[in-house]
């Protein structure tokens, strides 16, 4: 049946994302390390106010989600009228391309930038710019000179995803200054939590006009699968995203979880150590196997391999061995792998397979 009905210009484009692995066949409970969940799970707090409110589900939830932005703005230090909040970070970021891209403007981002950062450009009819990285980091001079009349968004992930490198604020506002009135900056700070003394951007956003960031609840917070998200912006923004959002987009659970998460700072902090720790740990286990690694500022690190035919084999034997980890080839690293920092045990079992794949090759 043949039909007249055609989408948008743009979106036939997009190729479809995928997500990280989560079961391996033939093996029950794997060591799931493959989409930078915490592996400490969820605050209990979190856990028990989302039991609590289940008994409600048959009441419509708060379309201005105002408890949760007073939360977030106490723990953070912001002004609670210029949060907005969405279905993880990823609906904010595709609200601002709805809301400000469009036919005939381009949307910049890194060379290995989240993949999500080309579709949201597609699905709003604008067309992507990629700028390449120097020594797998953002690099400033190269979306600077990118930047034209028609730039209306500029995306970054500060720590970036998946090397997990990280801008310091110098070089952030090096790149504010050179972004024109015209045109935002979007800071996704999906991982900044773990990038130790950096505000996410607050400053720059809290000085500008035209700097949004924003934050999840699915990393540190263990909240991936309620899907709930963040941003701070100009008022400006904030009331123009707000007229695109749906009212009713975070459901009274994932309301009540994510507020309970952002208060428990014991969790949190216990996250944060845990996870500094094992990052270490990892990245100086893999550098002793003889396997590349960057210092990274998230909860996970890249390990590079010899060449493409190795990172598939070494993502194989840690299959064999009952772990998932994320081959990268469609962030443009081939020859990598993304692993997900994990407890101790988890490290400890991931430098003993990796040893072991070692002594194969």
């Amino acid at each position: 049946m043949s039909t007249a009905l055609t989408p948008q210009p743009g979106i036939m484009d997009i190729a479809l994302y995928q997500g990280g692995a989560s079961q391996i066949e033939g093996r029950e409970n794997p060591l799931k390390l493959s989409s930078n969940e915490n592996p400490f799970a969820t605050s209990p707090n979190a856990i028990a106010a989302i039991a609590k409110v289940t008994a409600e589900v048959h009441r419509y939830p708060s379309i201005d989600h105002l408890d949760l932005r007073a939360a977030i703005a106490e723990v953070h230090g912001l002004d609670p009228a210029r949060l907005i909040c969405g279905v993880g970070s990823d609906e904010i970021l595709s609200l601002l391309a709805m809301a400000y891209a469009g036919p005939g403007d381009e949307v910049l981002y890194p060379e290995h930038g989240f993949s999500m950062y080309r579709i949201f450009a597609l699905a709003a009819g604008a067309t992507p710019v990629v700028a390449p990285e120097a020594g797998r980091r953002v690099d400033v001079d190269a979306l600077i000179e990118r930047i034209t009349d028609a730039t209306r968004l500029i995306y970054i992930a500060n720590p970036a995803n998946p090397t997990g490198t990280a801008l310091d604020m110098a070089e952030l506002t090096r790149l504010a200054d050179a972004v024109p009135a015209s045109c935002l900056l979007v800071l996704d700070g999906a991982y900044a939590e773990f990038f130790d003394g950096y505000d996410g951007g607050a400053a720059l956003v809290s000085a500008r006009d035209n700097v949004v960031m924003t934050r999840t609840f699915s990393k540190l917070y263990g909240l991936g699968g309620l899907r709930v998200g963040w941003g701070y912006a100009p008022q400006a923004v904030i009331d123009v995203l707000n007229r695109v959002r749906g009212p009713f987009n975070l459901s009274s659970v994932a309301l009540a979880g994510a507020e309970a998460a952002v208060r428990d700072r014991a969790f949190v902090n216990m996250c944060l150590t845990e996870n500094a720790e094992q990052r270490a740990r990892l990245i100086g286990g893999l550098r002793q196997l003889g396997i590349g690694c960057d210092e990274s500022q998230a909860n996970f690190v890249l390990a590079r391999f010899t060449d493409e035919d190795e990172a598939i084999k070494a993502d194989a034997h840690l299959k064999a061995a009952g772990i998932l980890v994320r081959l990268v080839k469609g962030y443009g690293f081939p020859d990598a792998l993304r692993i997900t920092v994990g407890r101790p045990e988890d490290v400890s079992r991931v430098l003993a397979a990796l040893g072991s794949f070692g002594e194969t090759t």
